[in-house]
């Protein structure tokens, strides 16, 4: 579910920037809508309001949703101060890496792998599926990000597309790997929990 999450202000910044740009007037005011600055502002502000009222809500952010708001803030903002949709085209690869240098860290930093912490308190499962999960998750976000930066600058005119519909898709596509790898290895790991008499 926080996966789906963090995709609504990435569907709005892709309908803003299919918009074919044009000059309104709101309140007096006239704004440019259509094309990337706006709908870089569209990401921006939506970004806010979504996870500032997660926060309201929850009275805490995930360290993940903190990394994406402040990446958006950051990259989002040098977009509209440069003009320059270069610095966005860098947000999904460099959100997607930090991730991957997360999980990398947690095989030689802390108690636990970062997918154990995760997902622990819902599975248990043997210390080898965990590591080989951890190794799989490094893997996907290495790809993704990647796959973001390749689209970016070679194929100009989809990046926003596959930015938005390639990475919804890369993440699906991983979900149901992994819960198809996690089914196989969930029986085993309850044979190995010893069972509590009533």
């Amino acid at each position: 579910m926080k996966q789906f999450i963090d995709f609504i202000p990435l569907l709005l910044f892709f309908i803003v920037f299919k918009i074919d740009p044009r000059i309104v007037d709101i309140g007096g005011h006239q704004l440019s809508v259509g094309g990337i600055y706006s709908a870089t502002a569209v990401l921006i502000i939506s970004s806010l309001v979504v996870y500032g009222t997660l926060y309201i809500k929850q009275r805490k952010l995930e360290k993940s949703q903190w990394l994406t708001l402040i990446a958006c803030l950051v990259f989002g903002s040098l977009t509209l101060a440069f003009h320059s949709e270069t610095f966005l085209k860098w947000k999904a690869p460099v959100v997607n890496w930090l991730f991957a240098l997360g999980f990398i860290g947690s095989h030689f930093v802390g108690d636990q792998l970062l997918i154990k912490r995760i997902m622990g308190h819902a599975l248990t499962l043997p210390e080898p599926v965990w590591t080989r999960l951890n190794i799989a998750w490094i893997g996907f976000f290495l790809f993704c990000g990647a796959a973001n930066l390749f689209v970016a600058f070679t194929f100009q005119s989809y990046w926003v597309d596959f930015k938005v519909f390639g990475s919804l898709g890369m993440t699906l596509l991983f979900l149901v790997a992994q819960g198809i790898y996690l089914s196989r290895h969930l029986h085993d790991a309850d044979t190995t929990t010893p069972k509590t008499e009533d």
